[in-house]
């Protein structure tokens, strides 16, 4: 079975894994997934991921979550853009997240990369998540 929102799927594994107090969470691999994880690990959200390659070209993503004071650090983690949906912005436009305590994953013509780095590069482009 294909999956329609796989940046969803993932957002989704993490919340649960989080919400049941898991340390890790493993989910398929792929390039944009693999961009939002360096995005959330630069920012702080996750301690790391790895990739694992198997037989066959297929891969996963092991993902080490993080937690302060037995709290995850992930409160909400919510996908803007969805495949029915999408939501594009430009660089003025790019919305703050909890007045800036937060960050939203902007996918840039530059590469995805957190709302305040387009900001500063000045390009806009569609909004994958917020993350707070």
């Amino acid at each position: 079975m294909t999956m329609s929102d796989p940046l969803g799927d993932m957002l989704t594994r993490i919340r649960n894994a989080q919400m049941r107090g898991k340390g890790t969470v493993k989910t398929p691999a792929s390039k944009l997934r693999g961009w939002v994880l360096d995005v959330l690990q630069g920012e702080g959200y996750i301690r790391g991921y790895s990739r694992a390659d198997f037989e066959g070209g297929k891969a996963e993503f092991e993902i080490e979550l993080k937690y302060s004071e037995g709290r995850p650090v992930i409160q909400e983690i919510s996908r803007v853009s969805k495949p029915g949906r999408r939501v594009y912005t430009s660089v003025n436009e790019i919305p703050t997240v909890r007045n800036g305590l937060g960050i939203s994953i902007v996918s840039t013509p530059r590469g995805v990369m957190s709302d305040n780095d387009a900001r500063s590069n000045n390009v806009g482009g569609e909004v994958l998540c917020r993350v707070f």
